[in-house]
């Protein structure tokens, strides 16, 4: 029980094949865009600040008076 693809078949096909295709490239221009943005908006902001540490003395202070 064989059934035979019929030029219609071949047709919706080759339209659907086209448009997935069309669709694919156009999510991926907006996604790659969209990733450039934000590595562009991290690479613009300005690096956190180390917390303030003394200068290290040779010594220890003594904690008993």
């Amino acid at each position: 029980m064989g059934t035979s693809l019929t030029p219609e078949f071949w047709e919706r096909f080759a339209v659907l094949l086209v448009l997935a295709a069309g669709l694919t490239c156009v999510l991926a221009a907006v996604f790659d865009d969209l990733a450039v943005r934000v590595l562009r908006r991290r690479a613009h902001r300005t690096p956190p600040q180390a917390p303030y540490r003394p200068e290290r003395n040779d010594h220890r202070t003594s904690v008993h008076s």
